[in-house]
C-alpha cells in the first residue's frame, strides 16, 4: 500500500520501468490527499491498459502501456475507498467495490468510461467476485460484504436483460457478516460465500453454499474447518477456488500456528 504510487516493470526481469505517483484530488470533496493508497490493478481485455484502483482519492485510472514515456492516463471519478473487484462474464466491464462508500462501481473497459455507481450494503467485500446465470435476471455478478450478512446480486446484461442491468437484482441471505470472497465457475452449480472475519467461531470457520438453480433454498453449511482436522483452536476458512474442471474447490484454513489447503 506503500509508498502512494504503481509501477509499471519490465513482464520478462521485472525490472521497474516508470514510477507514477498517485497522490491527488479526492472524488467528492475535492481535497488533496497525500498518500493515497493502489488497491486492485487488473489487465484490461479490451486496450493495452491496466485498471487501477486508487483507495483513498476514489480514482479509477485506464494506464495505456503502449509508449510509457508518452504515458496516457483516462482517470475515472468512482467513490472514495476503492478496494477490490472483477469482472463481469464477457471481460468488458470491471466491477469494483467501494467498500466504505457501500457502493459497486461500474467501468465500461471498452468504451472507456464509467457505466454506473451502484448502492449496496455495507461494506462490500467481493474480491473478484461471482459470475453466474441466474433463472430470473439472466447474467448476474455477486459479491457479499463484512458488515452484513447479505449477498447482492448486480445484473450484467444490458443488452438481453436491460431492466437489472447495473441494479441489485436479488439479495441472498448468507450466514452472515465478515464475508471476504465469493467464487462460482461456469460449470459449477455453486455458489461459495466465506465468513472468516465473523465473529462467531461456528461461522469462520465454516462456508455458506448455494444451488444457484435454486437460490430460494437458501444455502447450506459446510464446516470445512472440522474436516481440515488441525486440533483444538479458533480456524478461519477463507477464499474458495476451483479447480480449472470446474469440479472441486479448495479453500485455505487459517490457524495462529498454521495453516492449510
Amino acid at each position: 500500500y506503500w509508498p502512494p504510487q504503481y509501477t509499471i516493470m519490465d513482464g520478462a526481469t521485472l525490472e521497474p520501468l516508470k514510477v507514477v505517483s498517485t497522490r491527488g484530488m479526492t472524488v467528492d470533496t475535492q481535497e488533496y490527499h497525500p498518500e493515497p493508497r493502489v488497491a486492485a490493478i487488473v489487465a484490461s481485455h479490451q486496450h493495452p491498459e491496466f485498471i487501477v484502483n486508487v483507495k483513498e482519492t476514489g480514482q479509477i485510472l485506464l494506464v495505456n502501456y503502449e509508449d510509457i514515456n508518452n504515458l496516457k492516463t483516462t482517470t475515472i471519478g468512482a467513490a472514495r475507498f476503492l478496494h477490490d473487484g472483477g469482472w463481469d462474464s464477457a471481460k468488458r466491464y470491471f466491477l469494483t467495490a467501494a467498500n466504505q462508500s457501500n457502493k459497486i462501481a461500474v467501468v465500461d473497459s471498452k468504451d472507456q468510461k464509467l457505466t454506473a455507481l451502484i448502492d449496496v450494503d455495507k461494506i462490500p467485500h467481493p474480491g473478484r467476485g461471482a459470475n453466474f446465470v441466474h433463472p430470473q435476471y439472466g447474467p448476474v455478478w455477486v459479491t457479499s460484504a463484512l458488515g452484513n450478512e447479505k449477498v447482492t446480486l448486480i445484473g450484467t446484461d444490458p443488452v438481453k436483460h436491460q431492466d437489472q442491468a447495473w441494479k441489485v437484482a436479488t439479495v441472498l441471505k448468507g450466514q452472515g457478516g465478515g464475508s471476504l470472497f465469493v467464487k462460482s465457475h461456469p460449470k459449477s452449480q455453486h455458489l461459495y460465500v466465506d465468513t472468516p472475519l465473523n465473529p462467531d467461531p461456528k461461522i469462520a470457520q465454516s462456508v455458506a453454499v448455494f444451488d444457484i438453480g435454486n437460490l430460494d433454498a437458501g444455502y447450506k453449511v459446510l464446516p470445512i474447518a472440522d474436516w481440515a482436522n488441525l486440533g483444538e483452536g479458533p480456524k478461519r476458512v477463507v477464499q474458495p477456488e476451483y479447480n480449472a474442471a470446474g469440479d472441486e474447490v479448495w479453500f485455505s484454513v487459517w490457524k495462529r500456528q498454521g495453516a492449510a489447503l
